[in-house]
């Protein structure tokens, strides 16, 4: 393997103010199953309400194939006039009490998978990183009138209760995110993730509400604060925008009413109906096939 530390430059000053924190490293990248649109909104989010300063920059040239995702590009009259570029960075972000954190942003690597998780865990195990910590969200029977249930998964089994579905075992086409996960736990670092659970009927829109549930919990798991007063008013006007879109649809209040049954009950019970592995497989399969390249990257 190529040297990992060539593939990425940074920021001295910055580097040392970093050193001795010990801070979260949030990886959330683009590229994989992303239903509501999770992980891309929380990292976007973050970035939007947090002051941050880019601490490591890696030569994505390296790492992208342009022509599976190719640039979108703005021709006028007779010359091009803008070309969305690619980054992939990790930030110094400030949280809502100046504590600081890092955020790794931008899209999955398509090579060198294992050079880039070694990149990454090198930078964490130099800066002390106290753990990593992932988001993403799935496609579930779930109804939005209802709070967004989240599954837990960690490196450290221990750290992980109270999850609303238990599955047993299952194979699934692995994002880098969970490469770099599976890395973390074989090198000693504590690595966490949180999967919010998307209405299905949802899935291909952003969803701010699994957004926010899975935020608390990197909170929580973190010691950090976020400032989300500004995705409540974003919840409220998806609510809203539901609400106008579907107001026709007669059938729609019919499946609603039946999956709010379904989850009252579950939810009482403390019971969950799991799917088999094969049906798993099949409605990632299937998510992965109905999706369209994301139409922005530059952060």
């Amino acid at each position: 393997m190529l040297d990992p530390r060539l593939l990425y430059t940074f920021d001295p000053s910055l580097w040392e103010a970093v050193r001795g924190t010990r801070p979260a490293l949030l990886h959330l990248l683009d590229g994989y199953i992303d239903a509501g649109s999770v992980t891309h909104t929380a990292g976007h989010y973050l970035l939007e309400v947090c002051e941050h300063e880019v601490l490591v920059e890696f030569d994505h040239d390296q790492l992208h194939d342009y022509r599976s995702r190719r640039p979108q590009m703005v021709f006028d009259t007779n010359h091009w006039v803008s070309m969305t570029d690619y980054s992939l960075v990790i930030h110094r972000v400030l949280d809502a009490n100046g504590t600081p954190f890092l955020l790794f942003t931008g899209p999955e690597p398509d090579t060198q998978w294992n050079r880039t998780a070694a990149a990454v865990l090198g930078i964490a195990e130099r800066l002390d990183v106290s753990r990593l910590l992932t988001v993403s969200g799935v496609p579930m029977a779930v109804p939005h009138t209802r709070p967004t249930l989240v599954t837990a998964h960690s490196t450290d089994p221990t750290t992980v209760s109270g999850n609303p579905m238990w599955i047993d075992r299952v194979q699934l086409p692995g994002s880098f995110s969970h490469v770099l996960e599976y890395r973390a736990g074989r090198v000693g670092i504590l690595g966490q993730g949180f999967v919010a659970h998307v209405p299905h009927y949802l899935s291909q829109a952003a969803f701010p509400q699994a957004c926010d549930a899975v935020l608390r919990r990197v909170a929580d798991a973190a010691g950090l604060e976020f400032p989300l007063a500004e995705l409540a008013e974003r919840i409220a006007t998806n609510l809203e925008g539901i609400e106008s879109e579907t107001a026709e649809d007669a059938d729609f209040p019919a499946v609603v009413h039946a999956l709010e049954e379904q989850y009252d009950r579950l939810s009482n019970s403390g019971a969950a109906s799991v799917p088999s592995a094969d049906e798993i497989g099949a409605a990632v399969e299937q998510f992965l096939a109905e999706q369209d390249p994301p139409p922005d990257f530059r952060r």
